[in-house]
């Protein structure tokens, strides 16, 4: 049996910042990036794949923090690793000493989760099939057991986790037979980024409506006014008919929030994303009580499934976002899709970022076919960036994500993307980083 003979995790940085491509009020700068994890065995046709996406500055930090947590995976049989992904994930996440770094936060979840995708990823790619389809095929005991249920049985307990999935296991062939035929709905942040001039909103909402877009979402927060003219824009390019969202990145304390939302409800948002503190849940919970018939969203920066129990306990959020990368992999997305079922609130994973697209139409299926059965509320987010640096990229058509069918995560980068964007000596970054009238910057200008 092929064995894991080494794990590389490269820093990858694409300059977003040139274009303002991902700008918010909160991020107003940032250079889309990953933490890369890649496990190499002793055969060449079985690699596994993950990543985790940063902005930039501390990249380096998480792919130290990958190779620590990586470690205990060299030497161990892909076999094994495949067939136990539940205690693997228990393995790689009980150091004590690396989780007195978070625990379960920070730098260090973010490294947990780009090893942990990978280990996914193998797992997927030895059986021969797309993410979607390995764990749509798991038995409901299989699921439970890949779940991380510790400090969330107050809420649902492996039992009754096994007797959701076994209620619709009967009827998972005709959901996934649905998705192939249709796909899964969409919504593109593309036309929305702050950094935008008023006329390249209206130029890609225009575009947005001629490509079949229902959806579209548009940053806010920077200034109230500049909102108001900018979700004009966007609902005079869109009409009425279709769905409007807006999206603060955190930078509202909750007074504000509810006074800069009410502003804006005349335009009919379907929710406010991130409207403060992702750490706040009773502060959400306000918001939400204040700001309806807008409905509030939240999660890509909830640190793990206990923040997402919370948020559901205290009726926080109208729509649950989860993040591929900031939860630590599968094995506590999987848990936070049943909770969600449990209480009724539709999932609608965060997408804008390396690689989130590619990761979250797996898990938007996954929640489909196996948890909640269910698209209504559903759609997930769509950035038309950096997928041509992907073997396998996420394809979208009509507004609607196609259902990937290579076998993994979707994970994997070309390695020409790999040596021309590894930080900080990669081509692009040696050429970027020289001293000016060097001898690299010369050849750059030239």
């Amino acid at each position: 049996m092929p064995t894991i003979t080494a794990v590389e995790v490269v820093d990858l940085r694409f300059p977003t910042s040139a274009t303002l491509d991902g700008s918010d009020a909160m991020n107003p700068d940032g250079d889309y990036s990953a933490a890369y994890v890649i496990l190499r065995t002793d055969a060449s046709e079985v690699t596994g794949y993950g990543l985790t996406f940063t902005i930039g500055r501390g990249t380096d930090l998480v792919v130290a923090a990958a190779r620590q947590i990586a470690r205990p995976l060299v030497g161990r049989d892909v076999g094994e690793v495949a067939s136990n992904l539940g205690p693997v994930y228990r393995e790689l996440t009980a150091d004590s000493q690396m989780r007195w770094l978070g625990p379960e936060k920070g730098v260090v979840h973010l490294a947990a989760a780009a090893v942990l995708n990978a280990c996914w990823d193998l797992a997927a790619r030895r059986a021969g099939k797309p993410l979607w389809r390995f764990v749509c095929d798991l038995t409901p005991a299989e699921f439970v057991d890949a779940c991380d249920f510790r400090y969330l049985t107050d809420v649902i307990t492996p039992e009754e986790a096994r007797q959701t999935l076994e209620r619709l296991l009967p009827t998972r062939e005709a959901r996934v037979a649905e998705l192939l035929d249709s796909g899964y709905p969409a919504y593109t942040t593309s036309p929305g980024w702050l950094g935008y001039s008023d006329e390249k909103l209206r130029r890609l909402c225009r575009e947005a409506v001629a490509e079949g877009w229902e959806h579209v979402k548009l940053k806010v927060g920077a200034d109230v006014d500049d909102d108001v003219r900018r979700l004009g824009i966007a609902r005079e390019e869109l009409g009425p008919g279709r769905t409007l969202m807006i999206d603060a990145n955190q930078v509202w304390d909750v007074p504000q929030a509810i006074d800069w939302v009410r502003r804006l409800a005349p335009f009919g948002p379907r929710w406010i994303e991130e409207p403060t503190s992702p750490d706040d849940v009773l502060g959400h919970a306000e918001i939400r009580r204040a700001v309806a018939p807008v409905g509030v969203a939240t999660g890509e920066h909830a640190h793990n499934r206990v923040m997402f129990k919370q948020l559901l306990q205290a009726g926080a959020i109208d729509f649950c976002q989860i993040d591929s990368c900031r939860l630590a992999s599968l094995n506590e997305v999987l848990p936070v899709l049943l909770m969600a079922a449990k209480f009724g609130v539709p999932v609608c994973p965060h997408a804008g970022g390396v690689g989130l697209c590619e990761f979250v139409q797996h898990l938007s299926i996954i929640d489909y076919v196996c948890v909640s059965g269910s698209l209504d509320g559903r759609v997930i987010e769509y950035v038309d960036h950096l997928h041509e640096h992907f073997t396998d990229p996420v394809k979208v058509v009509g507004g609607r994500y196609l259902v990937p069918s290579l076998p993994g995560y979707s994970a994997e980068i070309y390695d020409a993307s790999i040596e021309r964007y590894r930080y900080p000596d990669g081509d692009y970054w040696r050429q970027a980083l020289a001293p000016a009238g060097s001898l690299a910057g010369a050849a750059e200008a030239n």
